[in-house]
């Protein structure tokens, strides 16, 4: 086993030395996490420039806010709550899109329960294209559970909801996108 050094400690040991006053320790989970922080800022944002200015703004929250961590989840899942709820706040305060309004304006018909869908017919590209005209909330949502496999609970915390609401929102979520699919590429693809 090799030795350890400060930079291969686990995030949670880092925050414990940042809180005792060793400020300097942030600087490492800064480079560990930035490029995470920033793609998921582009992939939110879709504007690099504003991305990157993002980012800094979210670990400047994180340095003010990191005595509130209290290790009920791990600090990745932390920071993307907070990096999620910074850009999705700053997205519906641009687009004026608050979710129940957007949503209640933007009804889906009767669909057949997306879990009795082929999921092998979609393709990735199409796919990608369809997520840009979902809700940013919506898109958030499916990004958290999919890719970064985040549990209901954890987005729940993220998206300031109760548990009930991210799993109704995440069904229709992903009910709105197998919608949008089939209408826009059609029932071939």
């Amino acid at each position: 086993m090799g030795v350890e050094t400060i930079e291969t400690r686990k995030d949670e040991e880092l925050v414990s030395l940042i809180l005792q006053g060793h400020s300097k320790y942030f600087d490492i989970l800064y480079k560990r996490y930035y490029n995470k922080v920033f793609d998921k800022c582009t992939n939110l944002l879709k504007n690099r420039e504003l991305a990157e200015e993002f980012t800094k703004d979210v670990f400047s929250k994180v340095f003010e806010k990191l005595t509130s961590f209290k290790n009920k989840s791990s600090f990745s899942t932390w920071l993307y709550s907070i990096t999620y709820n910074y850009c999705i706040d700053y997205l519906r305060n641009k687009k004026k899109l608050h979710y129940p309004d957007w949503n209640r304006n933007n009804e889906l018909p009767e669909i057949i329960d997306e879990s009795e869908e082929d999921t092998e017919s979609i393709e990735y590209d199409n796919f990608l294209k369809v997520l840009e005209m979902v809700h940013p909330e919506e898109k958030a949502l499916l990004i958290m559970k999919y890719q970064d496999n985040l549990s209901l609970r954890q987005i729940s915390c993220s998206l300031r909801v109760s548990e009930d609401a991210a799993k109704m929102r995440l069904k229709r979520a992903r009910t709105r996108v197998f919608y949008l699919y089939k209408k826009v590429f059609g029932e071939s693809n």
